[in-house]
C-alpha cells in the first residue's frame, strides 16, 4: 500500500481545500498509480460500495460514471444486503476509518466471504485491512471527509479497474478535468459567487437529469454542511411524476437550481424547459448550472467544483463556520454511550 505524504491543512481551512481540488485530483492519481493491489481469482457478479456522507458520495457518483460490466449498488446503512456472497466485490469507503455503519457492513461482508477492499486514512478500517490482508488505498487524514472527495472518487476508479469491473482511462480523464478546471477557475469563482448571492435567504431545490444525481446529491450535502442551510434534490424525469405537483405550494422563499449537461437526453432537456415554465408561476428564483467538458467525468467534476464554491460563498454570506458540524459530533457521542 502506498501512502502519499499529505499534511492536513490546519484549522479546517475549507476555502484552501476547495481551491486545491485539482491538486487533490493530481495527488489521488499518484496514490492510485503507486498502490500495489493484489489480484483476485474470483468471478464477480455484482459490486456493493458502502460509505456514509462525504466518504460515501464517491460511490454514488462512480455508479453513474463507470459504465460497469456488472451491477453496482450503493449501501448507506448498518446492514449487508442478503444477496452479497463470495461473488460480490464490497468496497468500504470511510475517510476516518471509524464510520460505524461502514464497519458494521464490512464485518458482515467478511462473514459472507465477499471480496473486500477499503479506501481510508486509518482507524478501525486499517486494522481490518491488516488483520485480513485486504486490498486498500490509503489517503492522507486530518481533514473534513467532505473536502476529500477527490481521493475517494479517484481511488474508487482504480479499484474498479483493478477488479475488472470497469475499463476507465483514469489518467486521461482526470488530467483532462484538471486542465479544464484550472483554466476556468476564475470564472468558476466569480459565477459561483453570483449564484450564491441569488440563493441567499432561500431554500434551494436542486434538480438534475437522471445520470447526474451524484452531483446533485453532493451539492445538497455541501449546502447542508458548509452553508448550514436546508435544501433538497430530485431527478428528472422522476420528479415529473410527483414533486412537480408540489410546487403548487411553492413561493419565493424557494429557489430552483437545474444542473444541466450537454449529454442530457433530448426528452429530459425538453422536460427541464417545461418544468422551468411551471415553477416560474410560483418563484422567480430559477437558475441553471451547465457542466463543462468533453466527457461525463469532466462535466461531473466541473459540477462538483463549481458547486463546492457556491456552498463556500453561501457560508460567508450566512456568516457561519463552514467547517463546524457540532450536531453530528453530538449525535455520535450520544450513540457511543
Amino acid at each position: 500500500m502506498f501512502k502519499l505524504n499529505l499534511a492536513p491543512l490546519k484549522h479546517g481551512n475549507m476555502k484552501a481545500l476547495i481551491q486545491n481540488f485539482t491538486t487533490q485530483l493530481s495527488e489521488a492519481l499518484e496514490i492510485g498509480q503507486h498502490t500495489t493491489l493484489t489480484p483476485s481469482s474470483k468471478t464477480f457478479h455484482n459490486v456493493l460500495i458502502t460509505g456514509m456522507g462525504g466518504s460515501g458520495i464517491g460511490g454514488t457518483i462512480i455508479s453513474e460514471l463507470a459504465s460497469p460490466k456488472i451491477p453496482i449498488c450503493i449501501n448507506k446503512s448498518y446492514d449487508l444486503p442478503s444477496w452479497v456472497n463470495e461473488n460480490t466485490l464490497v468496497i468500504g469507503s470511510t475517510y476516518s476509518g471509524n464510520t460505524e455503519e461502514t464497519i458494521s457492513v464490512i464485518d458482515q461482508a467478511l462473514e459472507a466471504n465477499a471480496e473486500i477492499a477499503f479506501i481510508t486514512s486509518g482507524g478501525k478500517a486499517k486494522e481490518i485491512v491488516d488483520q485480513y490482508n485486504l486490498n486498500c488505498i490509503i489517503v492522507g487524514g486530518g481533514n473534513p471527509p467532505r473536502s476529500m472527495l477527490a481521493y475517494s472518487l479517484v481511488s474508487l476508479m482504480f479499484l474498479m479497474n483493478h477488479y475488472g469491473v470497469t475499463q476507465l482511462d483514469i489518467n486521461r480523464e482526470i488530467s483532462s478535468a484538471i486542465s479544464l478546471l484550472d483554466s476556468d477557475e476564475s470564472n468558476i469563482i466569480s459565477e459561483s459567487r453570483s449564484l450564491a448571492e441569488k440563493l441567499e435567504n432561500t431554500i434551494p431545490v436542486l434538480y438534475s437529469a437522471f445520470g447526474y444525481e451524484g452531483a446533485a446529491t453532493r451539492f445538497r450535502q455541501q449546502i447542508n454542511e458548509n452553508s448550514k442551510m436546508l435544501c433538497w434534490h430530485h431527478t428528472i424525469p422522476e420528479m415529473n411524476h410527483n414533486e412537480l405537483v408540489g410546487w403548487a405550494g411553492g413561493d419565493n422563499k424557494f429557489s430552483a437550481v437545474f444542473l444541466r449537461n450537454s449529454d442530457d437526453s433530448l426528452k429530459n432537456q425538453k422536460r427541464i424547459e417545461i418544468n422551468k415554465e411551471i415553477i416560474a408561476k410560483y418563484t422567480d428564483k430559477i437558475f441553471e448550472i451547465w457542466g463543462k467538458g468533453d466527457t461525463k467525468i469532466s462535466r461531473t467534476l466541473y459540477h462538483i467544483h463549481f458547486e463546492d464554491w457556491v456552498s463556500l460563498h453561501l457560508s460567508e454570506i450566512n456568516d457561519v463556520d463552514v467547517v463546524e458540524v457540532k450536531v453530528i459530533d453530538y449525535l455520535k457521542s450520544e450513540l457511543a454511550k
